[in-house]
């Protein structure tokens, strides 16, 4: 009984989708794109529009070999499959498909298979050939360009192969030639964008008010949260590309660190108009990587930022406390020796510029040889948004290039005085 209500519940939101959605989740109703682009923040209700296209494919029959590409193989089942607005969840039992995720696939009752792809795996795309294709997340693929070619090549079937990228965007060169071809006039490629706040209704109020509040207004807020592509500053030291590549989530944190360093770029003055005092807590593993554990950074008076420099030492298990003496001598050692005079402390003096300094770091990233652990958004701006030459005060990103640099690099070769 249960089941059959929640059929008839499924089959009205299929007949209303088309009234219910929002006109940027709609496909196109033309018939000459060949590839429909929803570029949009967090939470707008892509995964949705997705499964409702490939459900309508399946459903009329005129697409019988469907892709499933998303970023991997646990994203395409968690998300895609059997997430709250995956094809299991929207279709009702009536039409729902045969799940046999051995073999990587969903087969409709009327015959419709649609195949599973993981940007993990290129390769697996080599072969098959289909007649439509759903593409979730691109932006957060592994082996984005050669996935997305090798699907190219499989999409041959019928007489006009289309496919729907739903997802996030990011400053990759594929998502910006498809805006490119979206805008020279040939509606080969539609594009269509959104907000996190277009679906603010459908939000959770814990999200809006802590997370989107955390993150609007800042570079990382812009792209995740009002769905803009941001192009890199020009002659910036970080990419958003560098910094992506090399990113885990906490929970995948697994080893232990050989050292870990709580590093300070301390503000000079206290008050509303004051610089914020950057605070980086950054560990060595044993695969001589440098992880980024922890950005602390604000504006804090003296006793504020030792107290929390300190608290980080303890609670990371760190080795010691590293901090610029330039500009604040001995006032910074005997800060922090005012909260706890026994904790390990270094003072380094920078003799040469700013992009010297960090240049060195800044390739590490290029070598993938530092990892964040989870998102700095605030960092991660100021990384990607510096311009060396600029009369910017980036604490973050000092504080960070003293935490790398002491870790991984020699003090002849940073022209540090360590003392």
């Amino acid at each position: 009984m249960l089941r059959d209500a929640f059929d008839r519940i499924s089959d009205s939101i299929e007949r209303d989708w088309q009234s219910i959605a929002r006109k940027e989740q709609l496909v196109p109703e033309d018939d000459k794109w060949s590839i429909f682009l929803l570029m949009a923040g967090r939470g707008f209700g892509k995964s949705l529009a997705g499964a409702q296209w490939v459900r309508s494919l399946a459903e009329s029959g005129k697409a019988e070999r469907i892709a499933l590409v998303g970023p991997t193989a646990a994203d395409i089942r968690d998300t895609m499959i059997l997430g709250q607005s995956g094809l299991m969840s929207i279709t009702p039992n009536s039409f729902r498909p045969l799940y046999e995720p051995s073999k990587r696939r969903l087969i409709y009752p009327n015959g419709v298979q649609a195949h599973m792809f993981s940007s993990e795996e290129p390769e697996r795309l080599r072969g098959p050939n289909f007649s439509a294709a759903w593409l979730d997340e691109l932006g957060a693929w592994r082996n984005v360009q050669e996935t997305f070619d090798q699907l190219q090549f499989g999409l041959r079937l019928g007489r006009r192969p289309r496919q729907m990228i739903t997802t996030t965007p990011r400053a990759l060169t594929i998502l910006k030639d498809l805006v490119k071809r979206a805008n020279d006039g040939t509606g080969d490629v539609i594009l269509r964008r959104g907000s996190t706040y277009d679906n603010a209704a459908n939000l959770a109020p814990s999200f809006l008010s802590t997370i989107v509040k955390r993150y609007e207004n800042t570079r990382l807020g812009k792209q995740e949260l009002d769905g803009l592509l941001l192009e890199d500053v020009e002659g910036a030291l970080w990419t958003r590309d560098m910094i992506e590549a090399a990113r885990i989530q906490p929970s995948a944190m697994w080893q232990e660190m050989k050292r870990v360093v709580v590093a300070i770029d301390p503000a000079v003055s206290v008050g509303e108009n004051s610089d914020e005092t950057g605070i980086i807590v950054a560990g060595l593993g044993f695969d001589d990587r440098a992880y980024v554990l922890e950005d602390l950074s604000g504006k804090y008076s003296p006793i504020e930022w030792a107290t929390k420099a300190v608290g980080a030492y303890k609670r990371n298990r760190a080795d010691r406390i590293i901090s610029e003496t330039n500009m604040g001598g001995q006032m910074v050692e005997a800060t922090i020796r005012a909260v706890d005079p026994n904790v390990p402390y270094k003072g380094v003096h920078a003799k040469r510029g700013k992009l010297i300094r960090a240049e060195p770091v800044s390739a590490l990233y290029e070598q993938r040889r530092v990892v964040h652990v989870g998102m700095f958004a605030e960092l991660e701006d100021q990384l990607t948004g510096w311009q060396p030459g600029s009369s910017d005060s980036p604490d973050r990103l000092d504080a960070l290039v003293y935490a790398v640099t002491d870790l991984t690099i020699t003090p002849q070769r940073a022209q540090f005085v360590f003392g």
